[in-house]
């Protein structure tokens, strides 16, 4: 059986499918997360919150998320957490 993500893969995973993408539409995103509907929102509701993403919209007046300067920090000092974690071999 696979192992369950952690909350804060998931939060990585989010923010790491927004900047890879640079916008990204909310369904788009909700497939990419792999997590219910019900858990995505809480998740983006957290993440706008937290001002990691905001949500913005396009010439089309379509909902899109972009990632904040926050959010790509967040990203970059969870890569030299996850560099420490492998060194040590936790």
């Amino acid at each position: 059986m696979a192992k369950k993500r952690e909350r804060l893969d998931v939060i990585r995973d989010i923010l790491l499918a927004i900047r890879e993408n640079r916008k990204i539409k909310p369904t788009r995103l909700l497939y990419a997360s792999n997590l219910s509907p019900q858990m995505f929102k809480e998740y983006i509701d957290e993440l706008l919150g937290k001002k990691f993403i905001v949500s913005e919209m396009d010439e089309n007046e379509k909902k899109f998320f972009v990632l904040t300067k926050k959010g790509n920090d967040f990203l970059n000092e969870y890569k030299v957490i996850e560099k420490f974690v492998e060194n040590f071999g936790l």
